[in-house]
């Protein structure tokens, strides 16, 4: 097992189990530190509680007593348990650091990582990049936020292999000294902003993904998102603009008919199976760090000409008697639905629908143009159904859940229509997560014939 570099705690505190809070306190004890775990939803019965106990640690269950600070040094916090949960509020007054297992993996990888946050199109550029060093040779594995724990791939890593790792704002949030090589920001815009309280707050957590980098480093960012430009200008890092709205000499760029890194052409945009605009964005920050990392032409064109999208976001599903069928569980904003509705110039049928966060969703309005017909459901229904009628959509029906959503869709669609999944809510309120709600829908398609 590869040992944790520069981590100076002795005494830590790995708040939350679930897979990345295992991982950590698994790779705490095996480099001999004395950890702590407090879980309030895992049962003294469970194969993860047993086993780390076994291995030698403090394993507190079923609620989260003040005393689990006691003589702590550091947090671990799984990056889901909000910053008001009372042990970290007392945590954060006795002036205890607050980490994720992200800080953790970082230690473990002598090779540059390449890491990718923004607000929408995380986990597509991050396939793609993985993809496009694969087919150049180039030895790389991808973990983070797109379901692979970082330090569990990191301890696997060999020499010269890559670590690609989508990063969450509430991943980058624990971060002390973590850095990666190559750093892409591919967007910014208000999102989470239950968890952060101000879009202030949630910009400088995404922030905090190029903070540590020096001039060695690489910061890949949106030339086309203002914000960002704005950000990008105290960074340290070598900056290497992407765009696909001006021509960038130092970065990636698109024109009527091609797509460019620095004065070469890598591909022609009609060879690009994968839709929409929004995945251009995704398309171009891709070549400009896969380029970086030592990417062929050969290699990026082989997965641009066969990539057809992740799961679960924007991913083609079936075609039944001519109506197209597309998987969006992913879009858990509406400026994922914004974007996806923009993909498409045939009539939609979108289901809708999920956790309520208080959002009144009238920034949906101006993209529902094409949309004949809307299906809602969850907690949200009602609002997208009042929605829906303000916008002059023909059809609106609300279910009670994604699969009856598919079944309804079905039934009011023709040929030729679209018939899209892309709920604009988390999906908390009825399933355990988008992967959950995506594969329904998926199910449900595959059930129509």
């Amino acid at each position: 097992m590869k040992k944790l570099t520069d981590f100076k705690y002795s005494h830590v505190l790995v708040l939350g189990l679930a897979k990345s809070g295992t991982a950590a306190a698994k790779l705490l004890l095996a480099n001999e530190i004395e950890v702590r775990v407090n879980d309030i939803n895992a049962e003294e019965d469970e194969e993860s509680v047993i086993a780390l106990r076994g291995m030698g640690a403090e394993v507190i269950v079923g609620s989260h007593p003040i005393h689990v600070l006691d003589d702590i040094e550091v947090i671990v916090k799984n990056p889901g348990i909000p910053y008001e949960n009372p042990v970290v509020k007392e945590a954060q007054q006795r002036g205890i650091p607050i980490i994720t297992e992200i800080e953790l993996a970082g230690q473990l990888v002598d090779e540059s990582i390449i890491g990718i946050t923004g607000s929408n199109g995380k986990t597509t550029t991050t396939t793609l990049i993985e993809a496009m060093l694969a087919k150049s040779n180039q030895p790389v594995k991808v973990a983070g936020n797109i379901g692979n724990v970082a330090t569990d791939v990191a301890q696997t890593l060999t020499k010269g292999e890559k670590l690609v790792l989508e990063l969450s704002s509430f991943q980058l949030l624990g971060i002390e000294k973590f850095k990666p090589g190559i750093a892409v920001l591919l967007n910014i815009y208000e999102a989470h902003l239950d968890y952060h309280k101000t879009f202030e707050n949630y910009k400088n957590a995404k922030h905090t993904i190029f903070k540590n980098q020096m001039n060695e480093d690489y910061l890949v960012y949106n030339r086309d998102d203002s914000t960002l430009v704005d950000a990008v200008k105290k960074a340290k890092s070598q900056k290497i603009p992407f765009s696909v709205m001006q021509r960038e000499e130092n970065g990636a760029w698109v024109d009527e008919t091609s797509i460019y890194f620095k004065d070469e052409k890598i591909i022609d945009r009609e060879s690009i199976v994968l839709v929409g605009k929004h995945n251009l964005e995704n398309i171009v920050a891709s070549i400009a760090a896969a380029k970086l990392s030592g990417a062929s032409n050969e290699g990026i064109r082989e997965v641009l000409t066969t990539f057809a999208g992740v799961k679960h976001r924007l991913q083609f599903v079936d075609t039944i008697k001519n109506r197209v069928f597309y998987n969006d569980s992913k879009a858990t904003n509406m400026l994922a639905t914004q974007k996806a509705l923009t993909s498409f110039a045939q009539p939609v049928i979108l289901l809708a629908g999920g956790l309520d966060r208080g959002n009144d969703f009238t920034d949906l309005i101006p993209y529902l143009k094409n949309v004949k017909g809307m299906v809602v459901f969850g907690e949200t229904a009602e609002k997208l159904k009042s929605l829906a009628e303000d916008a002059g959509v023909a059809t609106t029906v609300m279910a009670k859940d994604v699969q009856q959503a598919v079944e309804t869709a079905y039934s009011i669609s023709q040929e030729n229509d679209v018939i899209l999944l892309s709920p604009a809510c988390a999906s908390w309120d009825q399933y355990r997560t988008f992967e959950e709600r995506g594969n329904m829908f998926i199910q449900a398609v595959h059930t129509l014939v």
